[in-house]
């Protein structure tokens, strides 16, 4: 686990900003605390359609961003597997974003 962005994801994990699971990320869109949405890229297209309309559904601005990391990778970053995460602090979802446009060049695949 080298990557950054992995890293930050342990960093929101273990300062109890990241919201892990379906039902977890589902109650943090809708409540309004979820700053960013990250899916695995083991996820499902079914999973991702889902999210894009609850996203939209509750008129929410937050990007989602369907990431190269697997549930693996996932799990060894925050120590709990999971399809779907969402940042719940403004400040980490920008870092990591930040981190997304240098690691492509700005041509990350936001949902």
């Amino acid at each position: 686990m080298n990557d950054k962005q992995l890293s930050l994801l342990g960093l929101c994990r273990r300062a109890n900003l990241l919201s892990m699971g379906h039902d977890a990320c589902m109650g943090a869109i809708a409540k309004g605390k979820a700053s960013l949405c990250l899916l695995s890229e083991d996820a499902s297209d079914r999973l991702q359609k889902k999210f894009a309309r609850e996203i939209e559904f509750h008129e929410s601005k937050i990007p989602l961003i369907h990431t190269p990391f697997t549930f693996e990778d996932i799990k060894r970053a925050t120590g709990r597997p999971a399809g779907v995460l969402t940042i719940n602090d403004k400040g980490f979802a920008l870092s990591f974003l930040k981190l997304e446009e240098n690691k492509t060049g700005g041509n990350s695949k936001i949902c």
